[in-house]
């Protein structure tokens, strides 16, 4: 869980309960990120994962960018800020694979897409396991031919940003995650890690049964005592349960599933331009949490956010993993 949540505190506390926890690599510089690994290891001698975002290209809509950069001027001086300069960027990818390379976590996932074959084999040949997050069949095949480790299923109940390797519309994109779990357990013999709707025992039972080896769960920790949410995130959890989610480019201009609030509804056209969105949006949503306006920030969630708890780390694990056998707990933990 990128641009926040995922602490150190929140994976030291994960990785003793026994869950292989990932810190988020995204959107921090290669040093944050490095300080940070650093600090896990402090806190815990358990095995940990680090997730890193692939880059993707500049926008293809130039000109539908430039609208939509004037349409959110009115939120962003409602603020007393100005839109964030609308540059795309890799967020540092190459630099943070050499931190990887450097001092290998147990295992690095990648997000919205698939690293070249030779940065995969380079972080196998350290000892690191390496998985990458797939939405669809086909990127499950693209995965698996350049040697990834492990598949990460990201259905389309999951919270935040999809994690398809391409930005467009087609249609069918979004399996849901037990769906998506028999189409690639059918062509597939990885292991495979399921994630999206992982809210309760019955969602861990029902993933296994249909195919998957682990179960990944974000939404869940959101609200707990080690969550690095911001007070604003954490309560309109709590308050919005009757508002659903819903999938938008508002925010970042990349697809993303949140809960609803006034700044998705008014914005629906946002066009496909990732990151460059995401940092003009940016000033938007920092003086949003600033003064705990729930309506202007990215309330990233899953579809059974109303069901995150505020109780310690160790405590949702325990929960998630309560309907399996003792033997099953043990593998998954």
């Amino acid at each position: 869980m990128a641009g926040g949540p995922t602490v150190p505190a929140l994976v030291i506390a994960a990785a003793e309960a026994g869950a292989l926890a990932f810190l988020a690599g995204g959107y921090k510089s290669p040093a944050k990120m490095r300080s940070e690994m650093a600090a896990v290891r402090a806190g815990t001698d358990a095995p940990f994962g680090v997730n890193v975002f692939v880059p993707g290209q500049p926008t293809r809509e130039p000109e539908a960018l430039a609208d939509y950069l004037e349409e959110i001027e009115e939120a962003a001086a409602a603020f007393g800020v100005k839109v964030g300069p609308a540059d795309w960027d890799d967020d540092a990818f190459d630099d943070k694979v050499e931190v990887l390379l450097a001092d290998p976590p147990a295992v690095v996932s990648f997000t919205f897409g698939c690293p070249p074959p030779d940065v995969l084999g380079a972080l196998k040949e350290r000892s690191a396991m390496v998985a990458v997050t797939v939405t669809t069949t086909e990127e499950a095949d693209l995965a698996v031919a350049a040697g990834s480790d492990l598949l990460c299923l990201q259905g389309s109940e999951a919270g935040g940003h999809r994690g398809t390797f391409v930005i467009d519309d087609r249609p069918g994109q979004d399996v849901e995650l037990l769906e998506l779990l028999t189409q690639i357990r059918r062509r597939c013999e990885l292991p495979l890690i399921a994630a999206g709707g992982i809210a309760g025992p019955a969602d861990v039972a029902a993933a296994i049964s249909a195919g998957a080896d682990l179960c990944q769960a974000g939404t869940a920790f959101l609200r707990c005592a080690e969550s690095g949410a911001s007070p604003t995130y954490q309560r309109a959890l709590a308050e919005r349960a009757a508002h659903g989610t819903a999938i938008t480019r508002a925010f970042s201009g990349r697809r993303a599933r949140g809960v609803g609030n006034r700044f998705m509804r008014e914005h629906p056209g946002a066009p496909r331009a990732y990151p460059e969105i995401n940092n003009a949006t940016r000033p938007i949503r920092a003086a949003a949490a600033a003064v705990d306006d729930a309506e202007h920030v990215s309330l990233f969630a899953g579809v059974h956010f109303a069901q995150a708890r505020p109780v310690p780390a160790g405590e949702i694990i325990e929960f998630l993993v309560s309907g399996l056998s003792p033997n099953l707990r043990g593998g998954l933990r």
